[in-house]
């Protein structure tokens, strides 16, 4: 759980933006959007297997 309190003197839209930037930082809006909608175990894992393959990728293409 994020929580910003008010720095003296701080403006409103100061507070706003360390909090966005704490919620950003701790993931909870990604976190959110991912169990927004159940995905059965076998999505997950084509996800997980296609995240991988683009990395190895990636890590190739650097060193070609």
């Amino acid at each position: 759980m994020v929580e910003v309190k008010n720095r003296e003197g701080e403006s409103f839209e100061a507070m706003l933006r360390r909090f966005t930037r704490s919620v950003q930082h701790e993931g909870i809006i990604s976190e959110a959007r991912r169990r927004k909608a159940f995905e059965p175990p076998s999505v997950t894992r084509k996800k997980q297997l296609a995240g991988k393959l683009r990395k190895s990728r990636k890590s190739t293409e650097k060193n070609a």
